[in-house]
C-alpha cells in the first residue's frame, strides 16, 4: 500500500471532508476524550491506536479552536510530535505534546484542541481504486492548566450558577476552570452540549423562569460523564 503525499492544501481539503465524516467509521482511537497539560509539566503524551486492517498516515497538529484553520498557519504554544507518522493495523502511535512558552493567563484554564487526522492508503487494485477512500478528523480538547489554582476542576460544576435573565437561561462559572455540559434540559427543551468558560456567564438557548429545575450531565478530566441537577435562580 502507498500514502498519498499531503501538502498544506491536501490537508484542508482532507478536513472539509472530515468534519462532515462519521466518526464510528474511523480506524484511529485517541485514548481519552480531553488532554490535562499542567503548567508545571515537561511534556505530556498521547496514544493513539489503529484498529482497522490497514495502516493509515497520520497527521497532527494543535489548533486556537478555529476548525478551518490551515495547520501551517496556525500559531499556538505548544510543539506536537510526531506532527506526520504511519502507523501499522493493530498497532499504536504516542503523540508528545510540550509547551514552547508564551504568554496564557495564569490565573485559569486556557483550551487549544488536538487534531488527528486520518488519511487511508492508496489502493492498488482497480476495483479498490473505484471506492471513495475517506479522511477521517477526531478532534480533542487540550486544557492548559496554571499550577496552584483554587480549587478541583472535577468539582467545579458545583460552583456553577443558573440564573433567568427575561426567561433565558445563563449560567456563571466562578471557577478557574473551564466546565463541559452535555443533555442539558429545562421543562423539557434540551440543548445538546456547551462550555463555560472560566470567570465567565454564558446564555443558553433555552427558556426557565426562577425555581425551574435544569438537569444534564459534566464531563470531568478522565472523560467520564457524570449526572448534575440544580434549580435556577
Amino acid at each position: 500500500m502507498r500514502f498519498p503525499f499531503v501538502n498544506s492544501s491536501q490537508i484542508s481539503a482532507f478536513i472539509a471532508v472530515a468534519l462532515f465524516s462519521a466518526n464510528t467509521l474511523a480506524s484511529v482511537v485517541i485514548s481519552g476524550t480531553r488532554v490535562i497539560y499542567p503548567s508545571d509539566a515537561k511534556e505530556v503524551s498521547v496514544k493513539i491506536s489503529n484498529g482497522g486492517p490497514s495502516p493509515v498516515l497520520l497527521q497532527s497538529w494543535i489548533d486556537n479552536g478555529d476548525t478551518n484553520a490551515k495547520p501551517s498557519a496556525i500559531k499556538v504554544p505548544f510543539v506536537l510530535t510526531p506532527p506526520m507518522n504511519r502507523v501499522e493495523a493493530g498497532k499504536g502511535q504516542t503523540l508528545r505534546i510540550s509547551f514552547a512558552g508564551g504568554s496564557l493567563p495564569m490565573d485559569k484554564e486556557s483550551v487549544f484542541w488536538l487534531n488527528v487526522l486520518e488519511v487511508p492508503a492508496k489502493t492498488q487494485t482497480k476495483t479498490e481504486e473505484n471506492r471513495l477512500q475517506m479522511a477521517f478528523r477526531s478532534r480533542i480538547k487540550l486544557f492548559y492548566r496554571p499550577a496552584g489554582l483554587e480549587g478541583n476542576a472535577n468539582e467545579a460544576i458545583k460552583a456553577i450558577t443558573w440564573s433567568s435573565q427575561g426567561n433565558q437561561v445563563q449560567a456563571t462559572n466562578p471557577t478557574p476552570y473551564y466546565v463541559s455540559l452535555i443533555n442539558l434540559s429545562v421543562n423539557g427543551k434540551k440543548l445538546n452540549q456547551m462550555m463555560v468558560a472560566p470567570h465567565s456567564t454564558m446564555p443558553l438557548n433555552l427558556v426557565g423562569n426562577a425555581g425551574s429545575k435544569i438537569s444534564g450531565s459534566f464531563i470531568n478530566d478522565y472523560g467520564a460523564v457524570n449526572p448534575f441537577d440544580a434549580v435556577i435562580k
